[in-house]
């Protein structure tokens, strides 16, 4: 299983019901992943983080800047 290794952020299990003459049917239940990217820290060390991290340590450049 991926997960970012910056929060941990890995994924998910989900679905809907879908209702029919006042009885839910069963579903499938689907995998919802989180958005990875790669990201290359301020040290030089490639890592897989999801799209918050990634946003968070941008600003946090910012501001070290």
């Amino acid at each position: 299983m991926r997960q970012c290794t910056v929060c941990g952020k890995g994924s998910v299990m989900g679905g809907h019901r879908i209702k029919l003459r006042g009885k839910y049917n069963p579903q499938p239940m689907t995998r919802k992943y989180p958005n990875l990217q790669s990201l290359t820290l301020a040290s030089g060390k490639k890592v897989v983080a999801c799209a918050r991290c990634v946003k968070q340590s941008a600003k946090r450049a910012l501001v070290a800047a």
